[in-house]
């Protein structure tokens, strides 16, 4: 399986450790000034999001806020999933942000209008969680109790874990570890001393045994499974590539899907199976009978239509689909299947050269001047090297057919903000182009946080050699197993190809609604709020991307997304479509990461995680 862990760390807002080449900035923060209010029965905090700029104004229907909670030491994107188990919500508090006071919230919930904060699971240092929190019951003949999983990813690199983190919850006031930083532990079959990173986790009870299933961000055998059958000593029972097991998955067009690796999933026991649902970027949402962990069997999967759906439903504009297959749910009576399809970038690219009619990916990195829809950028490609600092500058060619200049860069040694840093000392360059390194983690597509004032560009390292005509010496698996970053045979200012760029608006990630079926699922509706199709909202009112669902426990038809600045949203199943009918934001804004369905004296509530403050709870009001 092709797979990049910078890209991977994109899905989750630019992850720093991730995208910055293992080279960590992370700024200092501050303890929250307030230590836990909670604010109840639908208040408002108007300085929750600051003033009236950047996000949507607020709104509700069918919708009650019962409560919410400013988390300790939670600061602007901070808190990141929540999980709710036995009347007790846990949030993670991410790292990517600032790389202190990472770990585990813990809130008494019991009253759901009186929430609680009563212990906070610290992580170990340079390490943080994000994604699938979750909380059980595992009864098995080694271990009785409640368990807490979570995973492991980096802010400081040399001092960080990887793997998975276990945590005895049967008195939430009081956690206990029983396990921290277990996971894949081998390279090329070789023992090293740490996990690899993981970017989700979820765990389930099988009678006898327990088990976990991570996502491995550094291999591409990414599902790992581990035994919990007793969590104080699991192990690694099982790994597999997906794509290879079961090549029916992937998806031979549009050109675009070529990214494809594992991003989260679940256990759900049907009909006496243990069914994982995987979702997978440009692979679709995978069903898998797991019943034998170590026998997977294949049941069904998806594609992502082609032209994009609801992009051409709601603009009439034909693009190509992005293929963020991000996360999924099935429905009470698993009749369907609704997948959330992340993207936080509503502008698209594409790259051409002079010499091939075939287009090829181009990313935009994140802090540099973006082209927006219907603009373009064109120059002469120019060989600049790494473009670290002590290395040459490579100034502009004298004259070039264009009259325009694009430097082409290698990623590796230093940061990308570096690496820009360097080309506009050189200065005379209309944009920058990143070609990826070789590594097991390099060669294809990958995303960048990357700050700087000139247009900053990514492309797979086969794109890169296609600059300067060199594409047939490329050989992917020598690249795999490689450790360069300059392309071969070059030299410093060597001209190639007349690079062009083009943007096009694509809109923020939405969300599929699939029919359950064996083999190829059909795509019954997508569905999106206003907003986030609509060119005017494509910059300056936050993240207008869905990023969970969570399906009632209540009602087969009901569903309820975090849609980050979109809001807090509720959809109905009405004959096959996907029908709002609830949403919440706060005044100020909101920001949701996670949303989990909880109930209480019978009661269905949704517990959402707001990235710069804490915890809400919620009723659905409506029909």
């Amino acid at each position: 399986m092709v797979q990049s862990s910078a890209l991977r760390g994109a899905l989750t807002l630019l992850s720093v450790t991730a995208l910055i080449l293992g080279t960590t900035s992370v700024a200092s923060a501050q303890p929250g000034a307030d230590g836990g209010a909670s604010i109840a029965d639908g208040a408002r905090d108007a300085s929750q999001h600051g003033g009236t700029a950047g996000h949507l104004p607020a709104t509700q229907s069918n919708v009650d806020l019962i409560s919410k909670l400013k988390l300790k030491n939670a600061v602007p994107e901070k808190i990141a999933d929540v999980g709710v188990f036995k009347n007790y919500a846990y949030l993670a508090a991410w790292g990517a942000v600032s790389c202190t006071y990472n770990g585990v919230h813990v809130v008494d919930i019991k009253d759901p209008a009186k929430p609680k904060e009563v212990a906070f699971i610290q992580s170990k240092e340079g390490s943080y969680p994000g994604e699938g929190i979750q909380a059980l019951r595992i009864d098995t003949p080694a271990f009785t109790g409640d368990v807490l999983v979570s995973n492991n990813e980096k802010c400081k690199d040399k001092a960080g874990f990887g793997g998975m983190n276990l945590y005895d919850v049967t008195n939430p006031s009081h956690p206990t570890p029983l396990a921290e930083g277990i996971g894949d532990s081998t390279a090329n079959g070789q023992g090293k001393k740490t996990s690899n990173e993981t970017h989700s986790v979820f765990a389930w009870d099988a009678g006898d045994k327990a088990y976990a299933v991570i996502v491995d961000n550094e291999e591409g055998t990414d599902v790992d499974v581990m035994d919990i059958t007793n969590p104080k000593k699991p192990f690694l029972t099982a790994e597999y590539d997906l794509d290879v097991t079961f090549p029916q998955i992937l998806q031979s067009a549009p050109s675009n899907l070529t990214e494809v690796f594992l991003h989260d999933l679940i256990v759900k026991q049907i009909g006496g199976k243990q069914v994982m649902l995987l979702s997978y970027w440009d692979a679709g949402y995978v069903s898998v009978d797991m019943t034998n962990v170590h026998n997977p069997i294949y049941l069904g999967d998806t594609d992502f239509t082609n032209p994009d759906p609801q992009l051409q439903e709601s603009t009439g504009l034909i693009e190509k689909p992005e293929g963020n297959g991000h996360q999924g749910e099935f429905t009470l009576d698993n009749r369907y299947v609704i997948g959330a399809d992340e993207d936080f970038a509503p502008n698209g690219s594409e790259g051409s050269t002079d010499d091939t009619a075939t287009p090829f990916q181009i990313s935009q990195g994140s802090d540099t001047p973006q082209l927006q829809g219907g603009e373009s950028l064109t120059g002469d490609a120019v060989y600049a090297g790494r473009a670290c600092s002590g290395d040459p500058l490579v100034l502009p060619a004298p004259t070039t057919a264009s009259g325009k200049q694009i430097a082409v860069v290698t990623r590796g040694l230093c940061t990308f903000t570096e690496k820009v840093a360097s080309v506009q000392a050189a200065g005379g360059y209309e944009g920058i182009v990143i070609v990826n390194r070789e590594g097991s983690d390099g060669c294809g597509a990958f995303g960048m946080s990357v700050a700087g004032n000139i247009p900053t560009f990514s492309v797979d390292r086969k794109t890169g050699f296609g600059f300067f005509d060199r594409e047939a010496s490329y050989d992917n698996t020598a690249c795999l197993a490689g450790t360069a970053s300059l392309i071969p045979g070059l030299s410093l200012g060597d001209v190639g190809d007349l690079v062009s760029v083009r943007a096009f608006f694509d809109g923020w990630g939405y969300v599929h609604l699939f029919d359950n079926s064996t083999g190829k699922m059909a795509e019954l509706d997508t569905y999106a709020i206003p907003e986030a199709q609509n060119p005017a909202y494509a910059e300056g009112f936050g993240d207008l991307s869905v990023h969970e669902v969570a399906t009632s426990k209540q009602r087969a038809d009901l569903a309820y997304f975090s849609y980050y600045s979109g809001g807090f949203r509720v959809a109905k199943i009405v004959d096959d479509k996907l029908v709002e009918t609830g949403r919440f934001i706060d005044q100020g804004g909101n920001n949701f990461w996670g949303v989990q369905v909880f109930e209480s004296n019978g009661i269905e509530y949704v517990a959402a995680s707001d990235r710069d403050s804490g915890l809400y709870i919620f009723r659905y009001t409506g029909g």
